[in-house]
């Protein structure tokens, strides 16, 4: 007789599709971008694609804000088997997320005319990496993490590497994909450690086993806290492990850049403190002497190095160094203000690195290789409005008063004195003053007379003049049948390219960071509620 055989019912996991839409949202527009440029005979010009990224980060940023009201009347819960959580803190950084790549789909725009990259590409990778950022904010599993690091980084490398016609855009490329993959391993690592010392990826799963348990031997789950920490320093560029940032920065596009610094921050940190500040929480005592230590040397190192370069997009990228130490700042402190001082810091920072590098890529020129500081001598008197954008999105990553970078530092500073850090705190103003040096030295050479080639070193005998007269009087060239050198402008002459002009969408995006780094500098309260909100409806 035939043994009766049980069926056991396929158990589905719960969805709950407003969670994940935004992200879904992002996937489908570069699949949409991709299959329009394969499927149409006619070729995709750049401002098909330009509309298409546009429009998709708009009805993401659209679905991002339903998300948060969401959270706010029904409060956070989870999906797909607890691997994804919809709460305040992920929507906030999905609002960001989108908002930036927006932003660079308006620069980006601008660059492809220029250097003609009229393909796809670009665009459908900066949607497919910011869909990666925004799964690692509201990612409740180390899996998920790791997936949406995955999603993220990969697009970034392509990216890097997308001004084919510049050698070290190839160089960059390639030295962030190899220090890149090693850094995934070492996560990847750090996440078989932890499951191995807690039974389980789920971070509820490792904040309740940690709570309800002493480990009396916990060696393998500080291993593994350690390599996560690895992961995630990479991520972000913290000292010591920021050595890919300043070629990348430099051998990158410049509109990629101001992407990278932004939506890779933004994701690296999100994660960072789901990880630690919510699963890791009961253990705060062991890991945050390792984080105070990368806070501090990330913040000093940053601002230090930065001093030394003539080429602005190595300062900015030190400066991005300088920036990770603040926000690290909240992460030591592990408390509810620490979390909101971060969130809101990696708000407007956003605004200002992407603003700051949307100029950078006009300046560049064709080619996008001319980045040297001398390059912005006499920039007011040619190009007025570029000059005054750049100084105040400067002026407010130097924390200057009635701007948002100001607000930021205080908040970051203030939580990390209100945790009982008060040396680094100290450490923190140190460096915000160090780095005010090289923010106004560019501002101070924008509003400074341009350099004339020709012009005669300190001591010398003006331009024209000759002491060898026969009467021993000075000889001018013209009375000896000489024509007088041309005196020309050294920040662009004539071995030089122009700048380019400013496109509207360069324009608009430029507009936009500047009209938020003022009016969220002189009013506060939204942009500071916001991250308050975010942090008390974090799980």
């Amino acid at each position: 007789m035939t043994p009766a055989v049980s069926i056991v019912a396929l158990a589905q996991p719960k969805i709950a599709y407003l969670s994940i839409l935004p992200v879904l949202v992002m996937l489908g527009g570069a699949v949409a971008i991709l299959a329009a440029s394969s499927l149409l005979r006619r070729r995709v010009d750049a401002t098909t694609t330009t509309v298409m990224a546009v429009m998709t980060t708009l009805a993401a940023l659209s679905l991002s804000l339903v998300q948060w009201f969401d959270v706010a009347n029904h409060g956070a819960h989870v999906s797909i088997d607890s691997a994804v959580v919809e709460d305040g803190f992920s929507s906030l950084v999905a609002i960001l997320v989108t908002c930036a790549a927006f932003l660079s789909a308006l620069v980006a725009d601008g660059w492809m005319r220029r250097e003609q990259a009229t393909g796809p590409e670009f665009q459908a990778l900066m949607l497919l990496s910011s869909s990666g950022a925004m799964i690692m904010a509201e990612a409740n599993d180390l899996i998920v993490v790791f997936l949406g690091l995955e999603i993220l980084s990969i697009a970034l490398y392509v990216l890097a590497a997308m001004n084919a016609r510049r050698a070290e855009s190839g160089e960059a490329a390639l030295k962030y994909f190899v220090l890149g993959a090693f850094s995934s391993a070492v996560f990847l690592y750090g996440v078989a450690l932890v499951y191995g010392a807690t039974g389980s990826t789920n971070l509820p799963q490792i904040a309740d086993y940690l709570a309800r348990n002493v480990l009396l031997h916990n060696g393998l789950l500080l291993a593994g806290m350690a390599l996560l920490l690895v992961g995630f320093g990479f991520k972000v560029a913290a000292v010591p492990f920021h050595l890919w940032t300043p070629d990348v920065y430099q051998g990158s596009p410049s509109p990629a850049t101001g992407f990278m610094a932004a939506v890779a921050k933004a994701g690296g940190f999100a994660a960072l403190l789901r990880v630690f500040v919510s699963s890791f929480g009961t253990l705060r005592t062991d890991w945050q002497p390792a984080v105070w230590v990368l806070a501090a040397i990330t913040l000093l190192l940053g601002a230090v190095v930065a001093l030394a370069q003539r080429d602005i997009k190595r300062m900015l990228a030190y400066s991005s160094i300088n920036h990770a130490g603040f926000v690290l700042l909240g992460l030591q402190v592990a408390s509810a203000r620490g979390v909101e001082g971060s969130l809101y810091y990696l708000f407007v920072y956003t605004f200002m690195v992407i603003g700051s590098f949307a100029v950078v890529t006009v300046i560049g020129g064709p080619g996008d290789s001319r980045h040297d500081l001398d390059r912005y001598r006499g920039l007011a008197s040619r190009r007025p409005w570029l000059a005054g954008s750049l100084g105040i999105l400067l002026m407010a990553q130097a924390g200057i008063p009635f701007t948002t970078g100001f607000l930021a530092k205080l908040e970051v500073i203030s939580a990390s004195v209100g945790g009982r850090s008060t040396a680094l705190a100290v450490i923190a103003m140190v460096s915000a003053a160090i780095a005010a040096f090289f923010y106004l030295r560019v501002i101070l050479l924008m509003y400074s007379p341009p350099a004339v080639s020709g012009a005669p070193a300190p001591g010398s005998d003006p331009v024209g003049t000759s002491p060898s007269g026969p009467d021993g009087s000075a000889e001018t060239p013209e009375a000896a049948g000489e024509v007088a050198p041309t005196l020309t402008l050294l920040a662009e002459g004539p071995d030089e390219p122009e700048s380019s002009p400013l496109g509207a969408t360069t324009a608009t995006a430029i507009a936009l960071c500047v009209a938020v780094t003022v009016l969220f500098g002189i009013w506060p309260a939204p942009l500071v509620n916001l991250a308050h909100q975010a942090t008390l409806l974090f799980r």
